[in-house]
């Protein structure tokens, strides 16, 4: 994606950026890997390549020493927030055509495929 060039990302560290930070605090491991429906291996790697950015960073959980959390930076909050924007306008621009009455339209017939 043209937008997150700028932001040094491929789509799926977006991606990945975006399930570890949802709010929901530190991830385990395999957490990670099952929310992004890839093999653990996988996952290691992208946290890996995401965590050299300077975007995650691993704990180790205090209550179990053996398990892995990963968790957002203050870095990764910012280029989140920046992805937001970078969604934002490229949405404005993708519906930019369309009058505010066939967005809603369109709005009511995605959620109907979606249900």
């Amino acid at each position: 994606m043209v937008l997150l060039a700028p932001l040094g990302i491929s789509p799926g560290q977006a991606r990945a950026l975006r399930v570890i930070g949802r709010g929901e605090g530190a991830l385990r491991m395999s957490e990670v890997a099952a929310r992004l429906d890839i093999a653990a291996r996988s996952a290691t790697g992208v946290v890996d390549s995401l965590e050299g950015m300077g975007l995650v960073s691993r704990t180790v959980d205090s209550g179990n020493r053996r398990v892995v959390l990963v968790g957002v930076t203050a870095e990764g909050e910012k280029v989140l927030g920046a992805m937001v924007s970078a969604r934002l306008e490229a949405g404005e621009e993708v519906f930019s055509g369309l009058s505010f009455e066939d967005r809603d339209r369109l709005l009511e017939v995605l959620r109907k495929l979606d249900s």
